[in-house]
């Protein structure tokens, strides 16, 4: 006797009205909780990147008071004239432990390390009396300061590097590719052509997210690709999505990741409705599949 395929029934009802049966086959509802779990995962990944960068930015802040409390410390330890003192070797310590965190920010906002500078040395060398200990701890705090004036905009500047990068799907819940990126054969004639993105199918008016922070390039008709909108990112990045039915977006304006920029259609060159989305680097289309997963954000 023939097996028959395992179905499942899922029970639509509305309320004060009536109910449908929506019968769904095995592999069907897996690739449904497959692409859950995905959107899932991704959404997870972008939420602990921005909690970083804020926990980042408020780490600086702390720190630059923390040093603005030493100085003022010192210079009161300083009136007293005398030896250095358990508040002195105190000190000491928290500016060793400053200085180690403003190690850790600096290599994370891409700059040299502090033993790579040029070291500066106190007139007298250490030993040479209270005086000069102290001279010696307000040098330390002075410098330090300066360089946490030098890690904060380098820092954030990195931090909006990072958020402006194009990573992730600009669909959500839609990332079957209908069109590959690289040569194919011309769906409107003969021969093969050069196709500089992907073409994901979606139904008409699935919302398009920005894949990326960035500024409005250009919004309206683009030829070829209809109603479409060109987004610039930093690190020399720009992103295009074509074929859309309707813009949300206007040139010049700031959006942020996960923004909504349209809706899909099929404007332009297109066989039906989907999504054309086009990653170049410096102006030079790449294959956007490497920068749809958020792992490569890591590397």
């Amino acid at each position: 006797m023939k097996r028959r395929p395992a179905r499942y029934t899922l029970l639509l009802t509305r309320s004060g009205g009536g109910s449908r049966a929506l019968h769904l086959p095995g592999w069907a509802l897996a690739l449904l909780l497959a692409l859950l779990a995905l959107w899932t995962g991704a959404n997870l990944y972008f939420w602990h990147r921005a909690r970083e960068a804020r926990a980042l930015e408020a780490r600086i802040q702390a720190l630059s008071q923390e040093a603005r409390r030493l100085s003022l410390a010192l210079e009161a330890e300083k009136a007293k004239n005398g030896a250095l003192s358990q508040e002195a070797e105190r000190t000491k310590k928290d500016l060793e432990a400053l200085r180690k965190a403003i190690e850790e920010l600096r290599r994370r906002a891409g700059l040299s390390p502090i033993n790579a500078r040029p070291v500066r040395h106190v007139e007298g060398g250490r030993g040479g009396g209270a005086m000069e200990g102290w001279a010696e701890i307000r040098f330390l705090v002075l410098d330090l300061q300066g360089q946490l004036q030098e890690v904060a905009p380098a820092l954030e500047r990195t931090l909006e590097v990072e958020r402006s990068l194009p990573l992730g799907l600009p669909l959500r819940g839609y990332r079957g590719v209908s069109s590959p990126f690289g040569m194919r054969r011309n769906p409107f004639g003969p021969g093969w052509e050069f196709h500089d993105g992907l073409d994901f199918a979606a139904p008409y008016g699935t919302p398009v997210h920005a894949t990326g922070a960035g500024v409005v390039a250009q919004a309206g008709w683009m030829g070829p690709y209809g109603l479409a909108v060109l987004l610039d990112h930093a690190a020399g990045y720009q992103t295009l999505y074509g074929h859309l039915s309707r813009l949300l977006v206007r040139p010049g304006q700031r959006v942020e990741r996960g923004q909504v920029l349209g809706y899909v259609g099929s404007t332009g060159r297109s066989t039906g409705s989907h999504l054309h989305y086009s990653v170049y680097r410096r102006g030079v289309a790449v294959d956007p599949r490497p920068y749809l997963d958020p792992a490569w954000a890591s590397r």
